[in-house]
């Protein structure tokens, strides 16, 4: 789980254009937005039991990313899935483990619809998808850009 001095992890994270270029306007964080998202990310967990967790390497312990799945629609009981890793760890295939395993989560809890959007650029995000069994649907407006959508199959075949 977070800590409050994980900030910096976050930042170490986010405040690079290449890291931060398909999301939250493609502005990368400044530290008081490190500091406020680790602060949403506990009143996530308090509040709904799902949120955004630390993701370490299992090899050696080191901090690799962020992933998890959050509350996005209280009334339709929709959640979200995100997640991002190090540019030094891109390739690796941590997205399409954490993916799966996210999925593999959700799936046993029968919590509601997951869904999880990519920026229309991110290619390497719909491939990880797809890959984790999830299926592309109508595409939804965020952040000022039209946003392929994907949602958890009936099954999730992890192929």
């Amino acid at each position: 789980m977070w800590q409050p001095d994980d900030a910096r992890l976050v930042h170490d994270l986010h405040s690079t254009m290449a890291t931060s270029r398909f999301m939250s306007g493609g502005e990368p964080w400044n530290m008081t937005r490190c500091e406020e998202r680790i602060g949403q990310w506990f009143r996530e967990q308090a509040e709904d039991g799902t949120t955004k967790y630390k993701v370490l390497s299992r090899d050696d312990g080191r901090f690799i990313g962020r992933a998890g799945i959050s509350l996005h629609d209280r009334e339709t009981g929709e959640y979200e899935m995100g997640y991002a890793f190090r540019e030094d760890e891109w390739g690796n295939g941590f997205a399409t483990e954490v993916a799966r395993a996210l999925i593999d989560w959700f799936s046993a809890r029968n919590m509601g619809r997951l869904i999880a959007f990519t920026h229309p650029d991110n290619h390497a995000s719909q491939h990880v998808l797809r890959k984790a069994g999830m299926r592309q649907i109508a595409p939804r407006h965020i952040d000022g850009f039209v946003a392929p959508t994907f949602e958890m199959g009936a099954t999730n075949s992890n192929s």
